[in-house]
């Protein structure tokens, strides 16, 4: 799809949600509807809306959990997930770090169009990014339809109003406004304490993984006899830097694979107790009995650190550039009744399609600028692929420094330094991107550039400082 259709477009769905004919004095605040989606079979799926849980975790390699292919791991909690619902195999980032991806998430736009091209830090002359005060946000839409909105764990998006998750559509937050913690049991970053309940300071005492695991438990506990929906975007750290794992489980994954370096044997523990805190929340959930109302997401931000032992299985590169093992993610999703079980789409999605996903399954229709496009109709097996486009990938790192990837199709064009050359590389054929097609191919190698340098003719307007 040219880039004007898509910057024109609405988020919403391939086929917008029918209107009810009488939502009745219970029914869904203004803007939403009752869901009417279909299944493989015809049948319409319930009208309730579901309950909204979105797990991001932070620097999770394509080749760090069983269910794709580990063999020196075990992660039976998201394995579980994905026999319970859906697989992908070609799912993507929006960037290669941290911030740019979260900002995609939430707004359902490149992240470069609403002020997030790179990281945010804390650090004046190192910060690169700056959410735009008028974009709109997922939990906005949410609540305004009647969601109860929370957010657990790490934030990235900003420390001060107008930038924390209150200011931006969320009711509760219980977190971490920073980037990356210095250590996953004192909670600093510089010496600074960014763990907050709601606008206040606390202090927890434990492993973030722990504190974030028990904070969702403790929410969903909550929100268990409440009439409304919720919205829970829970965002780890793990298994992000520094490579910390609790003692014990690091000696359970020496003892049971003695072979393994420290480096990866430290990355393995922190991702096999990061599937155990994910496992407690999916089990709290099947207590609560919110289990089979529940639309669940599950995705990385970007690739795995391989400085620091992190596997991309059979993908080039990792996080920071813009080969698939810098933006190609593992990302599950189940919705019992409705999503088929033990399913795998290899349709192509990024991070901020989760924004047309959620708003399509609570059946609220959204007319405002968005890039989103919902995989909701391939996950109820109504569509196999994802709409024809053009998606962009961008990392800002130092002044003036920022490089970008794009792909359309199997053809993927990567620039892995700022303003640098582009590499072309199709990846049906070359999933490990080892062949550049640039000089081969410059009839799609000129498609593709011209494609992202009209992306960037609106993208370079906007302010991110």
């Amino acid at each position: 799809m040219p880039l004007g259709c898509l910057l024109a477009a609405v988020c919403a769905c391939s086929t917008p949600p029918r209107a009810a004919t009488d939502a009745g004095a219970d029914g869904p605040a203004d803007g939403a509807v009752p869901v009417d989606a279909r299944t493989p079979d015809g049948d319409t799926v319930a009208a309730a809306r579901p309950n909204i849980l979105v797990i991001l975790v932070d620097d999770l390699g394509y080749g760090d959990l069983s269910s794709y292919g580990a063999q020196d791991l075990m992660t039976p909690a998201v394995d579980r997930l994905a026999t319970e619902g859906m697989r992908f195999t070609d799912f993507h980032s929006n960037s290669p770090v941290c911030s740019p991806t979260r900002a995609a998430l939430l707004t359902g736009r490149f992240p470069d169009l609403v002020g997030v091209p790179g990281v945010i830090r804390q650090t004046a002359g190192n910060t690169w990014g700056n959410l735009a005060d008028d974009a709109t946000t997922l939990a906005q839409l949410l609540r305004d339809a009647g969601y109860h909105t929370a957010h657990v764990g790490k934030w990235h998006l900003g420390f001060d109003p107008p930038d924390t998750p209150l200011d931006r559509g969320f009711t509760f937050f219980h977190g971490f406004l920073a980037d990356m913690m210095d250590d996953y049991y004192t909670h600093r970053r510089f010496g600074v304490n960014w763990m907050r309940l709601n606008r206040d300071e606390v202090d927890p005492v434990g492993h973030a993984t722990d504190v974030f695991t028990d904070w969702a438990i403790d929410y969903l506990a909550e929100r268990r006899d409440q009439p409304e929906p919720f919205f829970l975007y829970l965002a780890y750290n793990a298994p992000h830097v520094p490579i910390q794992p609790p003692a014990d489980w690091l000696q359970r994954v020496q003892e049971r694979e003695p072979n393994l370096s420290l480096p990866r044997a430290s990355i393995a523990a922190l991702i096999e107790h990061l599937d155990d805190g994910i496992g407690r929340v999916l089990q709290a959930l099947a207590e609560n009995g919110q289990r089979d109302n529940t639309l669940v997401i599950l995705a990385s931000d970007n690739g795995g650190e391989l400085d620091v032992g992190a596997s991309n299985g059979p993908l080039r590169g990792g996080k920071e550039n813009m080969w698939e093992g810098g933006i190609r993610v593992p990302a599950i999703a189940r919705w019992p009744g409705h999503v088929a079980p033990g399913t795998t789409s290899g349709a192509v999605f990024m991070t901020m399609d989760i924004f047309a996903t959620a708003l399509e399954a609570a059946a609220i229709q959204y007319g405002g600028a968005a890039e989103s496009r919902s995989f909701l109709p391939v996950l109820l097996g109504r569509e196999t692929a994802a709409p024809a486009r053009d998606i962009f990938f961008v990392r800002r790192e130092a002044p003036g420094g920022v490089h970008y990837g794009a792909r359309n199709g199997d053809t993927m064009l990567v620039q892995n330094v700022a303003d640098g050359p582009f590499m072309l590389y199709n990846l049906a054929a070359d999933l490990g991107e080892t062949t550049d097609l640039s000089t081969a191919e410059p009839t799609r190698l000129q498609q593709l550039t011209s494609a992202l340098q009209q992306h960037r003719q609106i993208a370079d307007t906007i302010p991110w400082q």
